[in-house]
């Protein structure tokens, strides 16, 4: 390995990640389990010849099984262990890091920068195969599969029953102490027309932040919509009375890619973070 990292720079700094969730227990440290946060901060302190650990705040707490494809992280460290615009740590991370994880970007975060609070939306891609050709087996480990066609047109004519700010408590796995309140911006489904996911369902799902299950269980929502078993107004039964139903099956953590997060301009990070921790603690803690 090369010199350690030296000379003065900024505190924090911001990582673009991306990985395979399939052998994750997702991305936050659970004991005994492999998780993207346990294997990354494994390494980072070893890469920057420090004695200490160097914890990572996330933009999306991924589950297990999910994957992520625009993962953002940040970590502060002192001023003087990172020398250059991250490219040696960059490197270092390649050499280093399993097949499944692959750090893409390092760089210096800008002031007010917060990788989970400075965050605007966050998108998910959920894609389902329900034709009668299995998914291409390249891309098996991020498409689920559903035994029966569905009407695609059914269930985004339902999705429009359940967007906007509201109690997302129907779709979401409860938490002691956390909130179910989110606005959801987009949730609509498409066929892939062409390549090797041809006829693969992508439903593309955005909002402000995610509570727990909340993305599975709403695309196991509009399932049972385009299977013909319920129809738009049950959707936005439940929607509306905010409780829990236990005819929503959670889907298969298989489908679902963290495809992106979204931040302001430089100079409204700050500003937003004092936000989003404002609302949060009027709301009670959240997931991302």
């Amino acid at each position: 390995m090369s010199a350690a990292l030296t000379d003065a720079g900024p505190g924090r700094w911001r990582l673009d990640v991306s990985y395979r969730g399939t052998a994750f227990s997702g991305w936050a440290h659970q004991p005994g389990l492999r998780t993207v946060q346990g294997e990354l901060e494994l390494w980072l302190p070893r890469l920057l010849r420090v004695d200490h650990q160097l914890p990572l705040v996330v933009a999306g707490r991924t589950d297990a099984g999910v994957h992520a494809r625009g993962q953002v992280c940040h970590f502060d460290c002192e001023p003087g262990v990172i020398a250059d615009d991250g490219t040696t740590l960059l490197r270092r991370f390649a050499r280093v890091l399993p097949d499944d994880l692959v750090v893409r970007r390092v760089q210096r975060a800008p002031e007010g920068f917060d990788a989970r609070f400075s965050a605007l939306r966050r998108r998910y891609v959920y894609r389902l195969a329900d034709g009668p050709v299995p998914p291409d087996p390249l891309h098996r480990d991020h498409v689920a599969r559903w035994p029966r066609p569905l009407d695609l047109q059914a269930m985004n004519t339902a999705a429009v029953g359940v967007l906007g700010l509201r109690d997302f408590a129907a779709f979401c796995k409860r938490r002691e102490a956390a909130t179910t309140i989110r606005t959801l911006i987009e949730l609509s489904g498409r066929r892939v027309d062409h390549g090797p996911l041809a006829g693969v369902i992508e439903f593309t799902v955005v909002a402000d932040a995610f509570c727990h299950s909340m993305v599975r269980s709403l695309v196991g929502a509009l399932v049972r919509v385009g299977e013909g078993a319920r129809d738009a107004e049950w959707l936005a039964g439940i929607a509306a009375r905010g409780v829990r139903d236990s005819g929503i099956q959670v889907m298969p953590a298989a489908g679902l890619t963290l495809e992106q997060v979204d931040y302001p301009a430089d100079d409204q990070l700050a500003a937003r973070a004092v936000e989003a921790r404002r609302t949060r603690e009027l709301l009670g803690t959240t997931d991302d």
